[in-house]
């Protein structure tokens, strides 16, 4: 927080204090009596009905000014007054880190024991299988979903279809230090949308069978053949898929083919290692790697 907006805060806060004494003053300075009130305030309605100005009630006078004091007792042991800290010196990071360094004492030698594992090893044994299902469902349910079968742009995890290797070493990597793939756009690189709508049917046969007769064959073996590979096996190392396996991951419809090619895609996955660290990222490969087992 600037200087600037912590002295606003300071500022706003200590003039609302003020201004919560000051009403209380106010409302309950030396008046006259409740008859004298009663004549020259009332508002009176229909004849009967008056609106007297009396002075509040003890109990809630008291409670307002117990407020009060709870109020700056709080903002001198808490922080709250821009960037003071409070003399408790407490703060919400520094309450997470302790939280974190007890999960750490108390769960770190249960992931060092599985760090030391092979994943091959996991896989067999129930309790680490449990723990990995959890570092799941907190790390990779929102994109691949609860049941791992992924979403439009996120691969099934239970199949046996990978784009960067589904070995133990590559699904650890992935977790570790992620994974980018992009497919370039070819859209300017057609000559008509003819030739766009050649290569879209093209790839969409490709499951049944490269056609060579086709007029897209010369066009893949020249775009598509550096990453796809010369039968459209795909390459791992690239995280370029398989397209002859009908295992779509945009969908394998007309519209969507059409709109990768021209459109070109990229897909992130997000690095785990700097939030799970080397132990965890273990055992949750061992989940991962039992899924498509």
């Amino acid at each position: 927080m600037s200087s600037l907006w912590s002295w606003w805060v300071i500022i706003g806060t200590v003039v609302s204090l003020i201004a919560c004494v000051w009403l209380i003053v106010f409302t309950n300075r030396q008046r006259a009596s409740t008859e004298e009130i009663a004549e020259s305030e009332a508002h009176v309605w229909d004849e009967d009905i008056r609106e007297l100005n009396n002075p509040l009630p003890m109990w809630w006078l008291w409670l307002f000014i117990l407020t009060i004091i709870w109020s700056v007792g709080y903002l001198i042991y808490y922080p709250g007054l821009g960037t003071f800290s409070g003399t408790s010196e407490w703060s919400q990071e520094g309450q997470y880190d302790a939280e974190v360094a007890a999960a750490e004492a108390r769960y770190g030698p249960i992931f060092a024991k599985y760090g030391a594992m092979e994943v091959t090893d996991l896989v067999n044994d129930p309790d680490a299988l449990s723990i990995g299902a959890s570092l799941f469902a907190n790390y990779c349910s929102q994109c691949h979903g609860s049941g791992a079968l992924g979403a439009r742009g996120f691969p099934n995890l239970t199949d046996d279809d990978w784009l960067y290797g589904g070995s133990p070493a590559q699904i650890e990597q992935s977790i570790m230090s992620g994974r980018t793939g992009i497919m370039p756009p070819l859209g300017a690189v057609f000559a008509s949308d003819e030739a766009v709508e050649e290569m879209v049917r093209y790839v969409q046969a490709m499951p049944d069978g490269m056609d060579s007769s086709s007029p897209a064959h010369t066009q893949y073996m020249t775009l598509c053949i550096a990453c796809h590979g010369p039968d459209g096996s795909g390459m791992q190392a690239l995280g370029a898929p398989n397209l002859t396996d009908d295992i779509w991951l945009y969908s394998s419809s007309p519209q969507q083919i059409r709109k990768t090619i021209v459109e070109g895609r990229t897909g992130a996955m997000p690095a785990h290692g700097h939030l799970i660290g080397p132990d965890r990222a273990r055992v949750l490969a061992a989940y991962v790697y039992s899924l498509s087992q």
